[in-house]
């Protein structure tokens, strides 16, 4: 048995985030196809088709399945008896593959860490550090897991600390009604039980690693307490009615993962933890030989799939005025084609800024009478105009929209619910909110035909980029009489 070495584990772990970057395991990729096949929420099984087409995309063309390529988590069990060569510190060494692999130039990453959280929020500029849980056992190998979660579900995490007797379904129910969109499912949903509060989080994420295999427990029956809530989870969760992107729809959850620890007779310490449509983690090992070797996918776990066109309507969006907007209902997809304008958190905060002051936006950017899309793009390679552009959650815009909306912006675009306040804005100024679907970052990006920096280019992916798009999928979320789909589609498919 030879050495491992910090070479192996740094360019292991650089290799495994540039794999799951643009390949969904297998198991996730046959739930969503079932999901698919089952799905009778017309529009929701749209959103579901779109995530399948872009998922085989993205397998076929090794670029990132989400505009959010995420904060890396990484389990490591270190064997007692592995033989390590390492440098430097284990923590710098997974560091480094990580930054080595957020910075490969044939498909580049998003960059999402930001240091002094509380205070100025500086970009790390290459996604580190990674959040590492270690821990040991007596074997002669190092066991790795790699995630890159993205920020919309990791923000719908959830923890509490429950009386012995109150129910963990309950408490997982009513959470998940009030879980909105955000963190774009279907997915998977990780609940830890026990230990205590740092534990129970910690099992949750670790339960999100686990296989797809919901189906197989239902055939075989629950054998124990876990495996019924499990079950009861699922089947209710999806009775729910929440749906794909919050669309409505009889799928909202792929699976549920539970792990368990022993906690204190006083308490009961219960997390959940969603992961999205763009799940991404990979397991494996080494042992000495080497780094490890990650096998390609087989092409044929995808299906052929194609947008129902006969369904879309074509819009040019320079023929759109506030008058004609009236035209779109709630549930509507669209095709845009015309220029659009970008704007994330950090661009939100300037524009209200440089509107309070009374000062024109830089180099005479007007949003008077554009779209303003919510997304943070990731950097182009090859003949790239743009790399994958997938929508942020909207909800975080919506402290910033009556600015907006005074601006006399047209639109926006973006993915999830909006709160009702910004619903009676859109309604008052004849508005209108469209969302993309979100965890399909690379099939928007192909409509993208053109793409510059227009203003704040000092704040990276938050800057203002114009794009000038053709046939960008979207549907009508919020219309300009305040009906949304995000209340109507779940309203429709809920049975519980």
């Amino acid at each position: 048995m030879g050495k491992i070495t910090s070479d192996d584990i740094r360019q292991s772990i650089a290799d495994a985030i540039q794999y799951i970057s643009y390949y969904h395991p297998k198991d996730f990729v046959e739930g969503m196809v079932e999901a698919y096949n089952v799905e009778k929420s017309e529009s929701a099984k749209n959103a579901i088709g779109q995530i399948l087409i872009n998922s085989k995309m993205c397998a076929m063309g090794h670029r990132p399945l989400c505009q959010d390529t995420g904060s890396v988590n990484v389990f490591i069990k270190v064997g007692l008896n592995a033989k390590l060569d390492i440098d430097k510190e284990l923590e710098d060494v997974i560091n480094e593959g990580v930054a080595l692999g957020y910075k490969d130039p044939d498909n580049t990453l998003r960059y999402s860490i930001v240091s002094d959280p509380a205070g100025a929020r500086i970009n790390t500029k290459d996604n580190t550090p990674a959040v590492i849980h270690y821990s040991v056992n007596n074997s002669d190998k190092i066991e790795i897991t790699v995630a890159a979660k993205g920020g919309g579900s990791e923000n719908k995490s959830k923890f509490a600390v429950l009386n012995p007797s109150d129910s963990v379904y309950d408490w997982v129910m009513e959470n998940v009604r009030h879980m909105g969109a955000g963190w774009c499912p279907p997915g998977i949903l990780g609940i830890g039980i026990g230990g205590n509060p740092e534990k129970s989080m910690l099992l949750a994420k670790e339960a999100l690693m686990g296989h797809v295999d919901i189906h197989e427990l239902q055939k075989r029956g629950p054998q124990n307490a876990l495996e019924e809530l499990r079950l009861k989870l699922f089947e209710d969760i999806n009775k729910v009615g929440i749906g794909a992107q919050g669309l409505g729809g009889v799928t909202t959850v792929l699976d549920v993962k539970i792990l368990d620890y022993p906690c204190h007779a006083a308490s009961l310490p219960v997390a959940m933890i969603p992961n999205c449509a763009a799940t991404r983690h990979i397991h494996f090992e080494l042992d000495g030989n080497g780094s490890a070797v990650f096998e390609k996918p087989d092409l044929d776990t995808w299906p052929d799939l194609e947008l129902p066109m006969d369904t879309i309507k074509k819009v040019n969006i320079e023929e759109l005025t506030k008058e004609n907007l009236s035209q779109f209902k709630s549930g509507d997809t669209l095709l845009l084609s015309g220029k659009i304008l970008t704007a994330r958190d950090a661009a939100h905060k300037k524009i209200v800024e440089y509107k309070n002051a009374n000062k024109p936006l830089p180099n005479g950017v007007n949003l008077e009478g554009r779209f303003i899309y919510y997304v943070g793009p990731v950097d182009p390679v090859r003949d790239e105009a743009v790399g994958p552009a997938g929508p942020t959650t909207s909800t975080r815009m919506d402290k910033f929209t009556k600015d907006m909306m005074e601006i006399n912006i047209l639109g926006m675009i973006g993915k999830a619910e909006r709160k009702q306040p910004t619903i009676d804005l859109i309604k008052e100024y004849k508005s209108i909110y469209l969302i993309a679907t979100g965890g399909a970052a690379y099939l928007i990006s192909q409509s993208i035909k053109k793409a510059k920096v227009v203003a704040f280019e000092e704040l990276g992916m938050e800057a203002i980029y114009e794009f000038e798009v053709k046939d960008m999928p979207v549907t009508v979320a919020v219309d300009s009489s305040g009906v949304s789909i995000h209340t109507t589609g779940p309203e429709k498919w809920r049975t519980i």
